[in-house]
């Protein structure tokens, strides 16, 4: 006998349906929430590529249209430098990223390797750290006075390397890069159709020939991907170039980009906005080169409804080799940076032809919680991260919401805006924003305040936390809303009583994401920062020039210790899903 179940239509009804006076709520608030997006990407953008296109700087009078500061950027002597030494930096740094990340992620997730839970989390530690943190730790450990580079010229009598040279700094940022292409290796590596090595297999394939034949080729999508975001990062990368190409002359776009707009005694903004416009124009085109090339990655697509697990590779004999490159890769890529930092941050000063007890002191912690500069800027990174988080996890799950739950028209157009932010470099976002407060007099309380930072930030980071909160928007059916239509609910009443309690989790996600990432940042902030709006980044870039080692070493530790702190709280008590 078959039971019927009736809905109670009165009592839905009654509790969402909406006055007819209230019907204009829905379009207002799209066009608003599309609106405030829009302005908030194109704040930034829209001053530096005028800035470019006229003979004086953007907030003289008497302005005119001209070309020159492109002929200027193109005729300068040092721009074939910078050119060069840009795009080969990034060459080899994101060689190096996809070698080291490819053969770990294989390692890790398809292989019978020792320890395979541990290095399955201990590689990810740099991605919580900033560049800027990564750098100086590479300094106090490998540069010519570092820690171990001392240790090793008293073993051989020479200098072993030289860590001021492209080559040098491409190793340090490859290796500082590798993680973000093990992290999206390993989810493609960890989820292939066992079926497709199975049959290599019955084939009469090796392990070897299926690696190379198989397991590799479908790891395309996810090759190609970070391939191409490393590539961007390393064009956009200022803290390692300035740290280990500045004091020997090594001149990259974006350093190029800093002395000239921020250091220079007389500043040129027109060539600056020049050259920022040529680096957004390249990377535009390397962002819209990845969507093409990934268009057709569903033939990449190995796992169906039906559960599986690849079979692991049994390595023989090579599995303790792999395991010591593993070791090897982090002890020096990973651990001895942080414990560089950890040990300069504890010390008067670091070398090997001393004993590490004598030279043990509080000063450095002392100085940073005394000086009110360092002081400030620890509240102020951690205000902005707290509220800028907050703020932003509600306005990216409004743009979320309005892409992927509505019928709003322009909504595929406002995407594309929404995730336009990943093309633009941190300096760039600075520097434009400036340009705009500088330029619109609307703007002018946020000047020399940290909320011009928080602005910033969340434009910065739009596309990012778009990413954390558009998946799961997707996998919710949209059952859901026409079911909340038919009880007479608008967009707004749908979103806010049935969608938001959905996407909790990911809204806690973005959260934690944009948390971190706002405690890392620093480049977007060079332009903006003044007396009152220090943020930990721009001190320790700043301080770092002075010569004060010990004291930044303690901000960079503390940095990395309140990072840590909060990935471990989030993750243990609200299981927040930060990676994966």
């Amino acid at each position: 006998m078959a039971t019927k179940i009736h809905a109670a239509p009165a009592a839905s009804t009654g509790d969402l349906a909406l006055p007819r006076s209230w019907r204009w709520r829905d379009p207002l608030l799209q066009y608003g929430i599309a609106l405030a997006c829009l302005l908030l990407v194109a704040a930034p953008i829209l001053p530096i590529v005028y800035q470019s296109f006229i003979d004086r700087p953007i907030y003289e009078d008497g302005q005119a249209l001209t070309l020159v500061n492109y002929a200027n950027l193109v005729g300068a002597p040092e721009f074939r430098e910078v050119l060069g030494n840009t795009l080969l930096f990034a060459f080899l740094s994101t060689v190096i990223s996809q070698v080291v990340g490819l053969v770990t992620a294989i390692l890790v997730g398809r292989t019978d390797v020792p320890w395979r839970r541990f290095f399955g989390d201990a590689l990810l530690w740099t991605l919580f750290v900033s560049h800027l943190v990564l750098a100086l730790g590479w300094v106090i450990m490998y540069g010519p006075s570092g820690y171990i580079t001392g240790y090793v010229m008293q073993l051989t009598g020479g200098q072993p390397w030289n860590l001021y040279t492209i080559p040098g700094l491409s190793i340090a940022a490859g290796l500082s890069l590798a993680p973000l292409t093990y992290l999206y290796c390993i989810a493609s590596a960890t989820q292939q159709d066992p079926a497709l090595e199975e049959a290599a297999r019955v084939a009469g394939a090796g392990p070897f020939r299926i690696l190379f034949s198989v397991t590799i080729p479908l790891l395309r999508p996810a090759l190609v991907y970070s391939t191409i975001l490393n590539f961007v990062i390393a064009l956009e990368m200022l803290a390692m170039p300035l740290f280990l190409g500045g004091p020997v002359g090594l001149r990259f776009f974006t350093t190029f980009l800093y002395e000239q707009g921020f250091e220079a005694p007389v500043k040129d903004y027109g060539l600056v906005g020049a050259a920022a416009v040529v680096l957004l124009i390249v990377i535009t085109l390397l962002v819209l080169l990845q969507n093409r090339l990934l268009r057709n990655a569903q033939r990449f697509v190995t796992v169906g409804g039906k559960a599986s697990r690849p079979r692991l590779l049994r390595l023989g004999r090579l599995r303790w080799a792999a395991f010591a490159f593993l070791l090897l890769y982090f002890v020096f890529g990973t651990g001895a940076v942080i414990l560089g930092l950890v040990l300069r941050a504890f010390t008067s000063f670091l070398s090997p032809l001393v004993p590490l007890v004598d030279t043990l002191t509080w000063d450095n912690w002392t100085f940073i919680f005394s000086y009110p500069v360092y002081v400030r800027s620890i509240v102020n990174t951690l205000e902005i991260a707290l509220v800028g988080g907050a703020l932003g996890t509600v306005f990216i799950a409004l743009v979320a919401l309005l892409v992927h739950r509505s019928r709003w028209r322009w909504r595929r157009q406002l995407e594309f805006v929404a995730l336009y932010p990943r093309a633009i470099p941190g300096i760039l976002v600075g520097l434009g924003a400036f340009y705009a407060v500088t330029l619109m007099p609307f703007l002018g309380g946020l000047r020399n305040t940290i909320w011009i930072l928080v602005l910033i930030y969340i434009m910065r980071y739009l596309p990012t936390g778009f990413g954390a909160v558009a998946p799961t928007l997707m996998q919710i059916g949209q059952d859901l809303d026409r079911a909340a239509r038919t009880a007479g609910a608008d967009w707004w009443t749908t979103c806010r009583r049935i969608l938001a309690g959905l996407i909790r989790p990911a809204l806690l996600s973005c959260f934690a994401i944009l948390f971190i990432h706002f405690i890392k940042e620093y480049s977007a902030a060079v332009f903006l920062y003044a007396p009152g709006s220090e943020v930990m980044g721009t001190v320790m870039l700043s301080f770092w020039a002075q010569g004060e080692a010990g004291p930044v070493a303690a901000l960079a530790v503390l940095q990395i210790l309140v990072v840590a702190v909060f990935v471990v709280v989030t993750r243990k008590l609200f299981k927040v899903k930060i990676y994966g």
